[in-house]
């Protein structure tokens, strides 16, 4: 039944205990997969991508340096592998030509070799893109060229088959109109398709667009949105526009080409982690800090299609790009109860029971015979 229900599973999520979930948003389930069996927050998963074989496996980047490989047919972990090197959890994960690709808070980007999935090795190659990374993303057409960004440190682009420096870095904005310094901090990038640019969002709530071709190495276009650090973002179908998410929770649509606002979407109630858009259908996945994982439709009508709690802090999310996700069958079977999450959230768990607790002195003020004062009514007289 596990292998049925990763089968169908539309989108998963990774949460902050360490499990990965597979949702089946037609029949409202949400599936709970781990390698040991248990959550742990030592394993907290921070990054996913899809493995070899478009969406027949899934890497799950852990907190504890970790890289396990998931299988969809099977709905079972079938390996890890250990990646050290740097501190912080990972910024990204991506695979090419085999070869794994690792990069964390520190700014050690790592190739490993594929070859080795289950055991530890020496990495093929190694780079220090700057501290602080926030995002490195890997370019969908070129799977050899990566970008990294973060907090003060400007974006930059990797050739992993070329040098040890950057075919491209961005060179920071003019001073203000104080003559300050503007500061840097890139939260997330993307790679435009079908050209060598690449759209940024930042902590300080600007979209920028980048040009590798261009001589300058500025921004040749830049716009803002709201008033709170932006945390995600993800091209729409069309890659005219992207979506971006901030602290607050607030979701909205910027065209890029004309730096405008495009519209916005409600409903979420926290930080927001991870989004990503079906690539053929108008619709946005989300997930973030108030445990709920959304699908919004981004084209008229606007408006939230799917909502599911899933009782974790949730970190990431892979949203399945089958044309047919919304039309498959209803495999359930005859005579049994759907799945239940029955993940029991940590904080809880902790708790005493209330039934447990006794309040010091309970039975000599709440006994049988216990007697209360009356109050006097006003007017009253005792005789």
């Amino acid at each position: 039944m596990a292998a049925a229900t990763a089968r169908w599973s539309h989108v998963w999520v990774g949460t902050e205990t360490g499990i990965l979930k597979g949702v089946n948003l037609q029949r409202k389930q949400a599936a709970n997969f781990t390698a040991t069996g248990q959550p742990r927050r030592e394993e907290a998963v921070s990054a996913l991508c899809w493995g070899a074989g478009g969406e027949a496996q899934i890497l799950v980047g852990c907190a504890d340096a970790t890289v396990k490989r998931f299988d969809i047919a099977d709905g079972v972990f079938q390996g890890q592998r250990h990646c050290p090197g740097g501190e912080g959890t990972f910024r990204g994960l991506a695979q090419a030509d085999g070869n794994l690709i690792t990069c964390v808070d520190s700014g050690i980007l790592r190739v490993w070799s594929g070859n080795e999935i289950e055991a530890s090795s020496d990495p093929l190659l190694e780079l220090r893109v700057g501290p602080e990374v926030y995002r490195m993303r890997q370019d969908p057409a070129r799977p050899n060229m990566v970008a990294t960004g973060g907090k003060e440190n400007a974006l930059k682009v990797w050739d992993l088959q070329g040098s040890e420096e950057p075919v491209f870095k961005a060179k920071n904005v003019r001073n203000d109109w104080l003559n300050l310094r503007v500061p840097i901090w890139e939260r997330d990038i993307q790679f435009l398709p079908g050209s060598q640019k690449l759209v940024t969002c930042t902590g300080y709530h600007q979209i920028r667009i980048y040009d590798p071709a261009s001589p300058q190495r500025r921004p040749v276009l830049e716009t803002t949105y709201g008033e709170y650090p932006l945390t995600a973002m993800t091209l729409t179908p069309e890659g005219n526009s992207v979506i971006v998410g901030n602290t607050h929770g607030q979701l909205a649509e910027i065209d890029f080409r004309q730096g405008r606002l495009l519209g916005c979407l409600k409903g979420l109630a926290g930080s927001v982690r991870s989004l990503q858009c079906h690539p053929s259908k108008p619709l946005l996945a989300s997930c973030g800090l108030d445990r709920v994982l959304r699908i919004h439709r981004i084209r008229n009508p606007r408006g939230l299609e799917h909502k599911v709690y899933l009782k974790s802090p949730l970190n990431c999310l892979l949203l399945s790009g089958r044309d047919n996700w919304e039309d498959e069958p209803q495999e359930q079977e005859p005579n049994k109860e759907p799945l239940e999450d029955t993940e029991t959230d940590e904080l809880w768990a902790s708790l005493e029971a209330a039934a447990k607790r006794k309040l010091p002195g309970l039975d000599q003020t709440q006994g049988p015979h216990q007697t209360r004062r009356k109050k006097k009514r006003p007017g009253s007289t005792s005789s």
